[in-house]
């Protein structure tokens, strides 16, 4: 499951919750960005924060771990080349599947070697309630012929961490929107406190 994660909230959690218990999968790995390559224009959080928050927000789930993977290569991170690595690291056999929300996955067919993606991965694609699929899918028939993509229906979507961000920037309460370890980071690293 790749992503910023500037915070990481319930949302990317329950997300991921549903994925592994759907598709069987033996586990999952949070990936969160060192250098996003089209986030340049955003002020994002320190990489080490992010994965930090990564940390503590999964430390529980036997099945979840957190990648430095990204946060380590050096230079603007690219999905692309995160998804080869995996597969040179897990083989050829491996089933690899990539977690993201359903609005992302057609933004990725703009990204560097984007065709290369049927080859590495099937997409595994979070909708929020209220979230027009059918419409999606004509819209994107052609990616759809191309790449191999899931969906799955996650209610708790509808937190982002945009919105985290901007409440702490405005001192109103995150609690119940990320877990209570990442709140108590949030608060001793002050972050996000000038965002807004």
């Amino acid at each position: 499951m790749g992503g910023t994660f500037d915070p990481i909230h319930f949302g990317h959690l329950v997300a991921a919750e549903e994925a592994l218990v759907q598709f069987n999968l033996d586990r999952v790995i949070f990936m969160p960005t060192g250098e996003p390559a089209r986030k340049t224009h955003l002020d994002v959080t320190q990489a080490e924060d992010r994965y930090l928050m990564a940390v503590i927000a999964t430390a529980s789930h036997p099945d979840f771990e957190v990648s430095r993977m990204e946060i380590d290569r050096p230079g603007p991170t690219y999905t692309v080349d995160t998804l080869r690595a995996l597969r040179n690291i897990h083989g050829k056999m491996a089933d690899l599947y990539f977690i993201t929300g359903a609005d992302a996955v057609w933004e990725m067919l703009t990204w560097k070697d984007a065709e290369e993606f049927e080859d590495l991965c099937t997409f595994i694609a979070a909708t929020r309630p209220g979230y027009d699929l059918d419409a999606a899918r004509q819209e994107h028939a052609d990616a759809l012929a191309r790449l191999r993509i899931e969906f799955i229906e996650v209610p708790a979507l509808a937190i982002s961490s945009t919105d985290i961000r901007q409440r702490v920037g405005e001192r109103r309460p995150i609690r119940y929107l990320t877990p209570e370890s990442v709140v108590a980071y949030i608060k001793k690293h002050r972050l996000y406190q000038e965002a807004y």
